[in-house]
């Protein structure tokens, strides 16, 4: 009888020989190289800017606004604001125009409670009141509450 390689055998040692290649290819494709990146510095500032809502010096976020004047007369839009900040000197202020209205909000509340709550106190000085969603800036931190 002669002495043949059953087909068993055969196929268990070409198995074996790509096995072991392949695994020759995954140790040799593991190997760590440094990448360098090469960008315009413009490309950080751009990200900051976006991360720090425009500039505003913190991360913004969602929250509420309460719009105390809306109309085309700019004079009136800046006599409100002083109104306002006359009665709440410590709560920010936002002048903004989008033609042909000007539009007046006040304050950075994280909660549309505590917009509702100053929408109350201000009943008697603005009639026509609206809360805005919006992106607020965060509340100013005391430099002795820091430490």
């Amino acid at each position: 009888m002669k002495n043949t390689a059953s087909p068993y055998k055969t196929l268990l040692y070409i198995t074996g020989c790509c096995f072991f290649m392949l695994c020759s290819l995954v140790s040799q494709a593991q190997t760590r190289g440094k990448v360098e990146v090469i960008k315009d510095p413009r490309v950080d500032t751009l990200i900051n800017r976006k991360l720090n809502g425009g500039g505003s010096g913190g991360l913004s976020s969602l929250g509420y606004r309460v719009q105390v004047y809306n109309g085309a007369n700019r004079t009136a839009a800046y006599k409100a604001e002083a109104k306002f900040q006359q009665n709440y000197p410590d709560i920010r202020t936002y002048v903004t125009y989008n033609e042909p209205n000007f539009k007046v909000r006040v304050g950075d509340f994280r909660t549309r409670l505590e917009a509702t709550k100053m929408m109350e106190q201000l009943k008697p000085w603005f009639p026509l009141m609206f809360i805005i969603p919006e992106k607020i800036n965060p509340p100013k931190l005391d430099s002795d509450t820091q430490n």
